[in-house]
């Protein structure tokens, strides 16, 4: 079993969008591991972001991300990360794919509703940078009868 981190971001938020994502993913077949809403700080996104730190779009991503609540999401499936990628579609929204979320639901390639990580070792790396390890539950929910 693969994780990997989603974030919807202040555009999601902002356009009632949240609800959408997650029962999408779940009606996908991914296990929602850990969900919270936060505002966080400028040093807080420049560090998640540090990557691309330098390139022209990092500035106006920092403060498009500072411009409203997140809800950072921690997911468990098998290949979660490309299958989260499939569902999720190309980071410009323009040029997503029909059904994708971005496609359905983003503006652009900044207000493109979501951020997921784009590998394995991110998708655990993300997670643990937003979420302790007593923030991650795990469950079953396969023997569950409701």
């Amino acid at each position: 079993m693969e994780r990997t981190c989603v974030i919807i971001k202040p555009d999601g938020i902002c356009k009632n969008n949240a609800g959408a994502v997650i029962s999408r993913l779940q009606q996908e077949g991914l296990k929602l591991l850990a969900i919270k809403m936060e505002k966080p700080s400028r040093g807080k996104l420049e560090e998640f972001y540090d990557v691309h730190k330098g390139k022209h779009f990092f500035e106006p991503l920092i403060n498009f991300m500072a411009s409203a609540p997140i809800i950072v999401t921690a997911w468990e499936g098998n290949n979660a990360v490309k299958k989260v990628r499939a569902i999720i579609g190309a980071t410009n929204s323009l040029e997503a794919a029909e059904g994708t979320l971005r496609k359905m639901y983003g503006t652009d390639g900044r207000r493109n509703l979501v951020h997921a990580s784009d590998s394995t070792e991110n998708g655990l790396k993300e997670t643990r940078f937003f979420f302790s390890e007593s923030e991650v539950f795990e469950y079953c929910n396969d023997d569950w009868n409701v």
